[in-house]
């Protein structure tokens, strides 16, 4: 074997200290760790024997990639994308090798968070929550490091616990990652957890039935399942975190108080079709942190919070849903009429689709137990059970109720009826504020519970569907259970969803632009 000097490195211990002594091959002096580390698996070695050297070379190495990014000149979304899919998997591999303590990866973390701010234009006080969280009403395609590095530390605890190789798992190797949090300690919590889980066995999620929803067992599952299960378990608990901070949030959590609204993924598709300005503007209004007079007064800017046209206390709930000068100017009935055309479209192409005929929605099919469904579980909904639907919509009032189903003073917002099966839906549009989704579903039952006993009475089956979207956009769960009792399913209601949360949205930030001025000649302007 030979050996070359320059590609060799020398290390003397004494006494538990580097010694500097010199050694020869073939006459000629190798070189030190201390002067020439050297790099092995991607991790570098030098005379001091731990990483701190290189945990801080790694903080500067990312703060310069994060920085380069942000001087690319590229669109912020651009940029966002480059940290999850270019810097975030290239400081995982260094978070693994080296022994990095929590307290420096959670500094890291707040600098590329600093940075995700400044290129989604969203102000410096806005929660990480919003910006990692998986659970929020708003869910961005974003991870963050800290939960990464978690993930990344505790299946390299698993890997040597579990390994093949009898001389690995001898060699008991401690992974080291600060006072603040122990990956053993935490792998051995989720493992407890998931255990447990296995005790409890499935639970009842919503309106979904027990059984709906399953998970593969703790106890059968085998080496590699368990290994991912521990991993997702640590991504609950730290998920888990950011619930229990965002209850603690006033006004940034207050999403969390929204019952009845569906969650709105933003997948990077989603981005794409989205104008910056757009995706900014959907961040600062779902979480409150858009200029409205509450706000500005908050922050010291303005002496009062009083809105311009009314002359009322105003926060963000006031400019979009409550200002009384803005609802006799009609603004709200513009916003829930652009929302009410697309509905309206929509259920038209569906009363018109060629469907097999039915007798009724069916959505459930009980069987016995160790036997199979047979044949479609979903049935084609109420339109499927008859083919000679008429349909009326009250855009701009230009409708009346038909006078064949029952006389009466009252506009639903969309009317279906059939002669043959004599049936007819009432269809009933709101755009609330979240928060009062639930409140305003009640409100619209009460209001044509009247309406719906007179057709019953008249021989007509009668089916009443209030649907709320939320002013910001988010689609309230009645909508969804609406359609699909209509029988509007699959990539039609996920396309109709979109459709009508793109409107809600894009309305209420042109009445947001428009809060300050008098609303003349809006439709053309729009």
């Amino acid at each position: 074997m030979r050996f070359k000097p320059a590609k060799s490195r020398r290390l003397v211990l004494k006494a538990g200290k580097v010694k500097e002594e010199r050694f020869q091959i073939g006459g000629v002096d190798t070189p030190t760790v201390t002067k020439k580390p050297v790099k092995s698996l991607g991790k570098w070695f030098d005379g001091s024997l731990n990483d701190r050297n290189s945990v801080v070379e790694m903080r500067k190495q990312a703060e310069e990639w994060m920085k380069a990014v942000g001087k690319s000149g590229l669109p912020g979304k651009f940029k966002a994308w480059i940290y999850q899919h270019g810097v975030l998997p290239r400081l995982l591999w260094p978070l693994l090798v080296y022994e990095v303590p929590l307290t420096s990866v959670e500094a890291m973390d707040r600098m590329i968070s600093g940075h995700l701010r400044r290129w989604l234009n969203i102000p410096r006080s806005f929660s990480s929550v919003g910006l990692y969280s998986s659970g929020t009403k708003l869910q961005l395609p974003l991870k963050s490091l800290t939960e990464e590095f978690k993930v990344t530390k505790v299946r390299q605890v698993i890997m040597l616990r579990d390994s093949a190789d009898d001389k690995v798992r001898e060699a008991r190797v401690v992974t080291r990652t600060g006072r603040k949090w122990d990956a053993k300690q935490a792998l051995k919590e989720a493992e407890a957890r998931l255990r447990h889980g296995d005790i409890v066995g499935s639970v009842a999620s919503g309106r979904l039935g027990l059984g709906t929803i399953t998970r593969p067992r703790w106890g059968s599952a085998n080496q590699r399942t368990r290994r991912d299960m521990a991993q997702a378990e640590i991504r609950s608990m730290d998920e888990e975190a950011r619930q229990v901070k965002a209850v603690s949030m006033r006004q940034q959590g207050s999403w969390t108080h929204w019952e009845g609204v569906r969650q709105r993924k933003v997948s990077w598709n989603d981005i794409w079709k989205i104008e910056g300005h757009r995706l900014s503007s959907l961040l600062k209004s779902t979480y409150d942190l858009l200029p409205s007079p509450t706000n500005l007064f908050t922050w010291g800017i303005k002496d009062n919070a009083e809105c311009v046209l009314c002359r009322k206390p105003a926060n963000l709930a006031h400019v979009l849903t409550s200002c009384q000068v803005a609802f006799s100017d009609r603004r709200y009935t513009w916003r829930h009429d652009q929302v009410l055309k697309e509905v309206a479209a929509s259920l038209d192409r569906a009363r018109r689709k060629k469907r097999t005929i039915s007798k009724g929605p069916k959505f459930v099919t009980f069987v016995k137990s160790g036997t199979r469904a047979t044949g479609n579980v979903e049935a084609g909904g109420i339109l499927a059970t008859a083919r000679d639907w008429e349909m009326r919509a009250d855009i701009q009032q230009r409708m009346g109720f038909p006078a064949e189903v029952a006389s009466t003073p009252l506009r639903p917002d969309v009317v279906l009826w059939s002669r043959s099966s004599k049936q007819v839906v009432l269809v009933e549009l709101t755009v609330p504020w979240e928060d009062r989704m639930e409140e305003a579903n009640e409100r619209k039952q009460q209001k044509y519970q009247q309406l719906v006993e007179e057709c019953q009475h008249r021989g007509w089956k009668t089916w009443c569907l209030p649907i709320e979207v939320g002013c910001r956009g988010f689609p309230g769960q009645s909508l969804w259970r609406a359609l699909r009792l209509l029988g509007v399913t699959g990539a039609d209601r996920r396309n109709l969803i979109a459709a009508v949360s793109r409107q809600a949205e894009v309305a209420s930030s042109w009445i947001w632009r428009k809060r300050e001025e008098k609303w003349i000649g809006h439709q053309q302007q729009c």
